[in-house]
């Protein structure tokens, strides 16, 4: 996968090299360049930014600097230094490594007028408060993407003449990761850019680390422990030693509508629940 990064302060990104992005990077299963938008800023101050049309607070980024650089990004044409892993992994199998991570194939989503879209075309995706908020099945989705480019805006955001013209020639998101205002776009790239390159196969090594997480089967993910069995006074839950495989699986699922039917209970409507599940439902909701 390659992910490009359009922002006025290309530092911000560093952490793209670190963890577990780094390793994919070492690994070479993703590449990643940071540009600087100010490269394309053609006055003597390099300014991107200008006083929005009708008055009011604030400043909007120029369509005049941003077209060009989205230009040249998603065509390849501009010239830059790919990060490199911050640290070198250990060339070291985890505990729980699998041999032969298999690629698992999402559906792609057609256009937001429902036109099917060419998937050839790169990717754009904007952060914005006034986007569709962001979910682990856009994450997934966009785990099999080659290209993606993120604009990173600023200030009261990007001339909005720049996002319909991208549409005419990429495959353009406008995503939000959360009800609530950034100072810029760089933070939200960080954490979309996380979420989706964890999901190309073979990053994380053992599949269930990512098919058990919270969202993916649109359940929030049970509590998890480790050694000692007991710290503090808190007891590991009996049944997670107990060698029983089944009672261990029936306590996660159990755990795991517990925790979604007390914190998120709204995401139990889109869930395919058992009879087991119902009955396990029916029991909390009766305070039991």
């Amino acid at each position: 996968m390659r992910l490009d990064v359009v922002t006025i302060f290309p530092e911000y990104l560093d952490p793209l090299r670190h963890a577990l992005l780094g390793k994919a990077i070492e690994q070479g299963k993703l590449s990643v360049g940071v540009h600087d938008l100010r490269g394309w800023a053609t006055d003597t101050h390099k300014s991107v930014d200008d006083s929005p049309f009708g008055g009011g607070p604030g400043m909007v980024m120029k369509p005049e600097v941003w077209g060009p650089a989205l230009d040249d990004v998603a065509s390849g044409a501009a010239r830059t230094t790919d990060l490199e892993s911050s640290l070198p992994h250990l060339n070291k199998p985890r505990h729980d490594d699998v041999e032969g991570v298999e690629a698992t194939g999402y559906e792609r989503s057609v256009g937001e007028d429902g036109v099917a879209e060419d998937p050839s075309l790169p990717l754009l995706i904007v952060p914005t408060p006034a986007g569709k908020p962001f979910s682990q099945a856009d994450a997934r989705e966009w785990s099999n993407e080659e290209h993606i480019v993120f604009a990173c805006g600023r200030y009261e955001g990007i001339d909005q003449r720049v996002i319909d013209d991208a549409a005419q020639r990429y495959r353009v998101r406008e995503v939000s990761i959360g009800d609530y205002v950034l100072i810029g776009g760089e933070v939200a790239v960080l954490v979309m850019a996380e979420a989706i390159v964890r999901l190309i196969p073979g990053v994380l090594g053992n599949k269930r680390s990512h098919e058990e997480d919270s969202f993916s089967d649109g359940l929030l993910e049970g509590p998890s422990y480790t050694k000692p069995r007991e710290w503090r006074g808190l007891a590991v839950p009996e049944v997670l030693t107990s060698g029983n495989h089944a009672l261990v699986d029936k306590w996660r699922r159990e755990q795991s509508l517990r925790r979604t039917f007390e914190r998120r209970p709204e995401l139990l409507d889109g869930v395919e629940l058992d009879k087991a599940d119902r009955k396990y439902l029916e029991q909390l909701r009766n305070g039991s």
